[in-house]
């Protein structure tokens, strides 16, 4: 639980939300943070092995039950995703693109052996959860609502192979603007030795066992005073990948550039996908290759995207001996932003038919 965030209830900014309703209690909306906030309601559906799912059903929040012998536990066949519930200023929650988390999900769930809801499961699923928990959606500018969809194998698995039940949970907690507060630039830290995904492998889908492997190298990186950890690819060593949570793109005059997803090794991000949208509205050319560390260290600017990073500036990066920094005043990843930003708040008119209400 983010402590900074929770307060006495006669310190905290209740304000009234439509109908009279309130803002959750005890709550520092001007100092959430990344962490988890217990808030009012779950939802939960399950099915068994060969079956569809189908009706699910909400309930408080709380602890789960699991076999020891569960299929997450044990073999880590589990998926996640994120996304965010936005307030705008005439009080509407948005969501932001949905559907391409169902779908992102359907096809992580291929690759790992698992049904998965439908698409209009899925997003029915995250409505219903956000309604239920609409007191815990920030006010408008003060953060948002992070929704983690779960898909695990939870019935008993003492054998090697795919499990015989199956639960899609959704919980959430409230967030403040951004994963890095104030968004500071990135001091990045390009990893040579240690790798985040293989050819063949999990890289490119939403797989719990994509994220713990790289702690470590993380907390290395973090204790010599970097922000974050690039990767580069398994195969040559020479190409840049990923970040431990987050896409990359560089910029070279009017060229955008960010890692191809067709080695299988690179996770689809829905911000990805957005911001090659709002950039090639914006007349710049985007290409989606292979782009060695070198270009990397010659680029004019570069930046992050991600649910929770948004859209980050990386001020510099360090590979090997070599240290590279780039100004980040008045770039293209500002107006990015803004861009982003203000669609999913209700700020800029959604053109794109990106956002959808929950109501």
């Amino acid at each position: 639980m983010s402590s900074s965030a929770l307060q006495t209830t006669g310190e905290s900014n209740n304000h009234s939300l439509k109908n009279g309703e309130m803002y959750a209690d005890g709550i520092n909306w001007d100092d959430l943070g990344f962490g988890l906030i217990p808030i009012d309601y779950m939802y939960t559906m399950k099915c068994s092995d060969g079956e569809n799912f189908s009706q699910g059903h909400l309930s408080p929040f709380g602890k789960i039950e699991l076999c020891p012998s569960a299929g997450i536990l044990n073999y880590g066949q589990g998926l996640f995703e994120g996304l965010k519930a936005t307030r705008t200023e005439d009080g509407r929650i948005m969501l932001f693109r949905p559907q391409e988390n169902a779908l992102r999900m359907k096809m992580g769930a291929e690759r790992m052996c698992m049904p998965s809801p439908s698409v209009e499961q899925f997003v029915d699923a995250v409505k219903q959860t956000v309604f239920a928990n609409k007191r815990w959606v920030p006010p408008p500018g003060k953060g948002s609502l992070y929704i983690r969809p779960l898909l695990m194998g939870s019935g008993s698995n003492l054998g090697l192979g795919p499990g015989l039940e199956y639960t899609f949970l959704i919980f959430a907690s409230p967030v403040g603007n951004n994963y890095h507060k104030g968004r500071a630039a990135l001091n990045l830290y390009v990893e040579h030795k240690i790798h985040r995904a293989t050819p063949g492998g999990t890289g490119g889908v939403k797989s719990v066992t994509n994220y713990s492997p790289v702690y470590q190298t993380q907390q290395q990186a973090r204790a010599k005073g970097f922000s974050d950890v690039l990767f580069l690819d398994s195969a040559t060593g020479k190409n840049i990948e990923e970040i431990v949570a987050a896409n990359i793109f560089i910029r070279k005059g009017n060229v955008i550039s960010t890692p191809t997803l067709k080695h299988g090794t690179i996770l689809p991000g829905v911000t990805r996908k957005s911001i090659i949208d709002i950039a090639l509205d914006f007349g710049y050319q985007v290409e989606e290759r292979v782009i060695p560390v070198e270009d990397l260290l010659a680029a004019d600017e570069a930046f992050c995207t991600g649910t929770a990073v948004v859209v980050n500036p990386i001020g510099a990066v360090t590979y090997q001996d070599k240290r590279v920094e780039y100004k980040t005043g008045g770039a293209l990843c500002q107006k990015l932003y803004e861009t982003l930003t203000g669609i999913q708040t209700g700020r800029l008119q959604d053109k794109k038919g990106w956002t959808l209400e929950v109501n």
